[in-house]
């Protein structure tokens, strides 16, 4: 029964990460209609490149065949900097937004004493922790990582606290009918109970990673796809903003696919 059990986790975090054709049905209309806009002059290329010169600058980027911009062949050293910071940023809010949200969902106390202040803190907008951060971490490191932590925990915290309250009580009555513990109900139907909800929490959380790195490479940061965005900016490349931008969505797509895949060895859902 475990291996057909195990058999079929993997079989179900393979489907997660096979290729569907169909997703990029919309991603090739709007290259269709771009290249459409940007042809005869009818948009100048300072302010939207036509598509062939986007994907020339986004190879020479990875490659550095041409030379046609500064940043050419730099991007694996950007790209990786840029997911570090994201995984370092995602791991903190996960391991403090999970068990923080399961509690608030299953105790009282700690919902009445941890939800008010923590909703409140949510609707600050992230911009808005820019300069508190810069003041306490300066420009760097520390202030990226915390922009990152601060927006992912949020969505993983509500999530897991959605989930938990919502376990439905008739489970609970029959784990106590067989004679489970409080600790044993935690882990064998509280948490898997919870899953689906704090695996949206996760993914939304990750997703929010990648927007928030760009934000904390923006202040001064010498490396990572944010620094070559506002770099670029600064020197005119319009093409090379676009394409770190393409790169940060392929970039988060990825890491959206592998966490999928992941939850799914750990829980089907």
């Amino acid at each position: 029964m475990g291996n057909k059990q195990r058999k079929s986790r993997v079989n179900v975090s393979a489907n997660s990460l096979r290729f569907d054709a169909l997703g990029i049905v919309l991603p090739c209309l709007l290259i269709a209609f771009w290249y459409i806009i940007t042809s005869y002059g009818r948009i100048p290329a300072y302010l939207l490149p036509p598509p062939l010169q986007v994907g020339q600058v986004a190879l020479d980027f990875a490659v550095g065949t041409w030379q046609v911009t500064p940043y050419a062949g730099t991007l694996w050293d950007h790209a990786l900097t840029s997911t570090i910071r994201v995984l370092r940023g995602f791991a903190l809010a996960a391991v403090l937004g999970v068990p923080l949200g399961l509690l608030t969902g299953r105790i009282s106390v700690v919902r009445r004493f941890l939800d008010p202040t923590v909703n409140m803190l949510r609707t600050v907008p992230g911009i808005g922790w820019l300069p508190l951060a810069m003041v306490w971490f300066g420009v760097g490191e520390k202030t990226t990582l915390f922009l990152i932590a601060l927006a992912a925990f949020f969505p993983i915290y509500i999530n897991s606290a959605q989930g938990a309250s919502s376990v439905s009580p008739l489970y609970l009555r029959a784990g106590q009918m067989l004679g489970a513990n409080r600790f044993s109900l935690f882990t064998t139907i509280i948490m898997p109970a919870s899953f689906p909800s704090l695996a949206a929490g996760l993914r939304l959380g990750l997703g929010l990673s990648w927007a928030f790195v760009v934000l904390g490479e923006l202040t001064g940061v010498t490396h990572g796809l944010g620094a070559v965005m506002m770099d670029a900016r600064m020197l005119g490349h319009v093409d090379m903003v676009m394409v770190s931008m393409i790169y940060i969505a392929l970039l988060g797509w990825l890491s959206d696919r592998i966490l999928t895949a992941l939850l799914r060895l750990i829980q089907p859902f």
